[in-house]
């Protein structure tokens, strides 16, 4: 009675497992929280420079890269912010203070953003390419930091994304500023 006891629980839990390659919210590590964290920020300061380009861009090029930043790094913060709350960590609210931003790879300061604020045309477009090369090499070191130490599957496959998205844009950027 005993084995048909323990074969019927391993049965019922083979079918309660979850194979369709989604983690438990025990599957992470202090490097996928950190990585979390530090991304949804990250995220957010690009899509507030994407979201001037409509208004400020000359080049129809930039403007359809920043609609094409927005509509990735959009959803990557929801999925972001969902696994912080699965893991019963605090996902960041907004920007927070700058001066925390500081130790960010490629954030840009307070000054900078202002900067890219009040350009308009030809100066949005350089500003708006050089800035987001820097800030989107700031999110590849990010990534890569979480592929090398972080242990959620679905972390580090973020992390991958983000890495070879965020390489391919950085081309484009390139391409654009030698225009």
């Amino acid at each position: 009675m005993l084995a048909v006891t323990l074969i019927a629980a391993a049965a019922v839990l083979a079918a309660c497992s979850n194979d369709d390659g989604d983690s438990s919210p025990a599957d992470h590590n202090d490097a996928d929280v950190t990585f979390a964290q530090e991304m949804i920020p990250h995220h957010q300061q690009a899509t507030e420079m994407a979201a001037l380009a409509p208004s400020r861009a000359e080049s129809s090029e930039v403007l359809d890269l920043a609609e094409q930043i927005s509509a990735a790094q959009e959803p990557e913060i929801a999925t972001m912010t969902s696994w912080l709350e699965s893991w019963g960590e605090e996902a960041p609210e907004g920007m927070g203070s700058m001066s925390d931003m500081d130790s960010m790879p490629g954030m840009m300061s307070e000054d900078e953003m202002a900067e890219l604020e009040n350009a308009q045309g030809p100066d949005f477009d350089r500003l708006f390419l050089t800035m987001m090369i820097e800030h989107h090499e700031g999110a590849i070191d990010m990534a890569a930091a979480e592929q090398e130490n972080g242990e959620n599957p679905d972390a580090v496959a973020l992390a991958e994304t983000i890495e070879a998205d965020q390489t391919a844009e950085i081309a484009t950027m390139r391409e654009l500023l030698g225009s």
